[in-house]
């Protein structure tokens, strides 16, 4: 989006500043969650991420959610958005006043899901994957989901059980997990459908979208698209950094820096 804001964090970018400057917001404090991909960890991809915004003087929570490859989608959406607004609701005691959500891969996604109804300052969906709505996934997980959908028509809807996810990079593999939970993920009409959610957003709420140049050949098609669906902002921006799918988080240090800090200021 060629917008004002948008030229002056390209200008910001190309400066050489300690990433520190990048945070002075006056008396307003910054705060951020961070959400790891599919199956990884909160000391993964996203690692060099939280610990750069935190040095930099932000206040910083980096999650492990549910469907990281401990917790084996163990609870269901709606608990999931808890688990950010408690994580939200304590970066505001430590004294947070402009509040971010970020997530990357699978976390990107479910980022722009958590816009569509709670208030913060800005979304920042790193390489935004896991739409549960692409053929693909409704292809490979059809039997899967048929067969949540009668476990919880049969009243065994919490008792978990072996079902299948998805990820293009590895194919289809087993989660153990309750039937109950896992629909709420992967229903195709549910929370993960992600051209719903970005149709959805507050449109009050801008985003920072960021899709690597050399992203999956399937995010790398439908990234032009989710972009122009979503509301019109003039903080709203697509930044493209040189960088793999995995390494996104870390490539996109600075843009994220700069751009947080403008939102913080502006709003």
């Amino acid at each position: 989006m060629t917008v004002f804001f948008g030229r002056v964090l390209i200008a910001l970018s190309c400066v050489f500043l300690p990433l520190t400057a990048f945070a002075e917001t006056g008396n307003d404090k910054i705060g951020i969650v961070i959400m790891h991909g599919k199956g990884g960890s909160p000391t993964q991809h996203v690692a060099a991420l939280a610990a750069a915004l935190s040095a930099q003087g932000m206040l910083v929570a980096n999650l492990e959610m549910p469907w990281s490859g401990r917790r084996n989608y163990d609870v269901d959406v709606t608990t999931a958005e808890s688990e950010v607004e408690s994580a939200l609701k304590t970066l505001r005691q430590q004294g947070a006043t402009r509040l971010f959500v970020a997530g990357h891969s699978q976390g990107g996604a479910f980022a722009l899901y958590f816009g569509n109804h709670h208030a913060v300052q800005g979304i920042i969906a790193i390489a935004p994957g896991g739409n549960v709505a692409s053929d693909a996934f409704r292809d490979k997980l059809a039997d899967s989901v048929a067969q949540a959908r009668k476990l919880i028509a049969d009243g065994n809807g919490l008792e978990k059980t072996r079902l299948l996810d998805y990820e293009g990079s590895r194919g289809t593999y087993p989660v153990i997990t309750p039937p109950a939970a896992y629909l709420t993920w992967f229903d195709p009409e549910g929370a993960m459908n992600q051209m719903k959610s970005v149709k959805n957003m507050n449109p009050a709420i801008p985003v920072l979208y960021i899709a690597p140049t050399n992203d999956y050949p399937g995010l790398q098609h439908v990234k032009q698209a989710m972009f122009d669906a979503l509301p019109k902002n003039p903080l709203t921006r697509l930044y493209e950094p040189d960088s793999s799918h995995m390494n996104a988080p870390t490539a996109s240090i600075g843009e994220i820096a700069a751009w947080t800090t403008a939102v913080a200021n502006a709003q």
